[in-house]
């Protein structure tokens, strides 16, 4: 077959797959490859202590403050059907060694996995119990913890404690229902310091955080919706007031899939603004693969398909690529393999800026613990290998005219499983797109981060006893719930709020203190709205260090109410409010230099002022003569009257 250049080949595989960016992608183009993607929203809760010990929540260290280390090496267990999770055995083979960082202030023995679980936090439970209520869950009349295996090392034990507390409940969006079928409470994973080839490093001063897990039914046909549904879940957990807020405290796992694919999982998406891009993104990469499937079943037999690889001498080659040089500086083995039929399937598209090659980097990353980069092929966009030293290269693999090769260096202990690992990928491509989870980049696009979990991973907990769930606590736990999310879209709507600040009420929670201040103070809803959506948004991106309590704002407009001042003075005061949180209204005002001057006296000042005003230009229309006048009254204006009441006054 004739080959083009790698980026030739790159741009029409893109252009065959059909890839169109997201802002010109619409939905027909999303129900064409049968678009489908669901959710797992976690949220921390609101509470003081960890769910299964009496440790503090919320106090996270640095990575050098620490008190102790201790080591772990994961290993695998049956499940109770006598079958190891695939997962598992896939974190087994990376032979990691475990450091955790630990703080007497933030750990005890139970983070150390050296003392059983203390019983569970009862306001956790609570918490978690009222918001799955707001979902319209059916609460399991009975809690059982579980465990979860997790041998990535985010839990020394290997294991997650779970519990199911609630099955079938529903949101509502504007136009359809999006069905839940579960909601967890669980502990928080430890924070990851370092990974570096066989090393990886956690703190423990997360580990534990009582959080809930929100599971989605794959209802959502497009990123958009997906990223709606998210946000609705988010404000609707914010409205109860009993989960923490800010970075860290909520993330989101992604499962996607397309006609033909496989449910692939972007796990711990910390934006939901980065959500629409990497589920589109996710979809055409589910596409391109397809594609290459067909591509490689046309061309050979996969049963009867088998790489061969050959141990590279490095002085029999004038390498010039820098990583490669370094390598063998280190004594690590060089290793070509060669791909038969995979000509111009390494430099195939897959996601924007990324081909083929770049499923085996990151395995052999994950997998074999090779720091990246890690290969060259005979395809990179950018060539980091001579022509004549590729060609002896594929004399020495016996290569064909329609294979393709990779290079690959690592320690001489991980030359196997990194063999192991492009074999198997390369057969995974056979059967188009494997099953995995994957990691979110900024860039919207993924990379590989371990093979998706099984249910073999799910057991019961032998250290905890099941927990009663009284009907009468459910009956108290129901009272004066907040009002669905969808309620509030509409009202903010029907008082024709501008769309934009209705992410920054719903993040912050702030309909019910809007609310009060237009009912209780009888000011204009949507003006009060906007003061918030907009005003206080702003403020707060200024002064984001400075601590603020938000019942002040009931409190300015009560003022202002009570000193019958106009609410044009309010934003003046606000910002006071940032930089001096502690000061009292009246010397605000002072600050501000406000005199209260009587509304007549401004108006009777605009006769005195068009007399005096002398145009600085030839031509001047009377609206340069309004702004003029509006301009000298201003000062004195705001506070005292309306200021689109007193330009009404202005007559030329």
């Amino acid at each position: 077959m004739k080959f083009k250049s790698p980026q030739e080949n790159y741009e029409s595989s893109k252009k065959a797959v059909g890839y169109i960016c997201r802002e010109d992608a619409k939905q027909e183009d999303y129900d064409k490859m049968g678009f489908r993607s669901g959710l797992e929203v976690h949220q921390q809760l609101a509470v003081d202590r960890k769910l299964f010990c009496h440790c503090p929540t919320g106090i996270y260290q640095k990575p050098n403050e620490y008190d102790a280390e201790f080591l772990r090496h994961m290993r695998p267990t049956l499940s109770e059907l006598g079958t190891y999770d695939g997962a598992a055995l896939m974190e087994y083979k990376t032979k990691k060694q475990i450091t955790y960082r630990i703080s007497t202030q933030t750990a005890c023995t139970y983070e150390m996995d050296e003392a059983a679980p203390f019983a569970i936090n009862p306001q956790a439970l609570q918490y978690a119990l009222r918001i799955a209520l707001l979902y319209k869950f059916n609460i399991a009349n009975e809690t059982h913890i579980i465990r979860k295996q997790i041998l990535d090392g985010s839990f020394p034990t290997g294991f997650r404690r779970t519990a199911i507390l609630g099955i079938d409940g529903e949101i509502k969006l504007e136009n359809k229902k999006i069905k839940l079928t579960q909601i967890n409470i669980e502990e928080d994973a430890c924070r990851e310091i370092s990974d570096i080839k066989h090393s990886r490093i956690f703190s423990t001063d997360r580990l534990g955080t009582p959080m809930i897990e929100i599971v989605t039914s794959p209802d959502m046909k497009s990123p958009q919706e997906t990223m709606d549904v998210c946000n609705h879940i988010r404000f609707m957990n914010r409205s109860t007031e009993e989960v923490k807020t800010g970075i860290g405290s909520g993330r989101q796992d992604i499962n996607v899939s397309c006609t033909g694919g496989s449910r692939i999982e972007i796990k711990g998406v910390a934006h939901t603004k980065w959500i629409p891009n990497l589920t589109h993104n996710e979809c055409f990469r589910q596409w391109a693969l397809l594609a290459i499937k067909n591509i490689l079943n046309q061309r050979t037999n996969k049963e009867k398909w088998e790489i061969n690889s050959v141990k590279l001498n490095p002085c029999d080659f004038n390498f010039n690529y820098a990583p490669l040089c370094e390598a063998i500086e280190r004594k690590e083995k060089i290793h070509a393999v060669n791909l038969p039929h995979f000509k111009g399937i390494l430099s195939h598209f897959t996601q924007p800026n990324k081909t083929f090659y770049d499923e085996y980097t990151h395995r052999l990353k994950v997998i074999a613990c090779l720091e990246r980069p890690n290969i060259i092929t005979s395809e990179d966009i950018k060539n980091k290998i001579d022509t004549q030293i590729l060609e002896k290269i594929k004399n020495q693999l016996q290569a064909q005219e329609n294979d393709a090769q990779l290079i690959f260096w690592a320690p001489d202990a991980d030359v196997e499983i990194a063999l192991e690992t492009i074999k198997e990928r390369s057969l995974m491509a056979f059967d188009g797109v494997p099953s995995e989870t994957r990691k979110a980049c900024p860039d919207g696009t993924t990379i590989f981060e371990r093979i998706q979990p099984g249910v073999d991973r799910m057991y019961p907990d032998t250290d905890t006893s099941p927990i009663p769930v009284d009907n009468k606590l459910i009956e108290k736990l129901s009272q004066d719930l907040p009002d669905e999310i969808h309620l509030r879209y509409k009202e903010l709507k029907k008082h024709k709020v501008p769309t934009d600040c209705y992410p920054y009420i719903f993040t912050h929670n702030y309909i019910p203190i809007i609310r009060n201040i237009s009912n209780e103070l009888n000011y204009d809803f949507k003006t009060i709205s906007i003061f918030f959506g907009h005003k206080i948004k702003h403020l707060h991106g200024q002064y984001k260090n400075i601590p603020f309590d938000i019942q002040r704002i009931y409190d300015l407009f009560a003022f202002l109410k009570n000193k019958k001042l106009d609410i044009g003075i309010a934003y003046c005061m606000l910002k006071q409010m940032f930089i001096h949180p502690k000061m009292d209204f009246c010397s605000i005002l002072n600050t501000l230099n406000f005199k209260e001057i009587k509304k007549q006296e401004i108006i009777d000042r605009i006769s005195f002022i068009q007399k005096k005003f002398k145009p600085t230009r030839s031509e001047t229309s009377d609206k340069d003569k309004i702004n003029s006048i509006m301009g000298q009254l201003r000062n004195m204006g705001v506070g005292n009257i309306n200021l689109s009441e007193l330009s009404e006054h202005i007559t030329i």
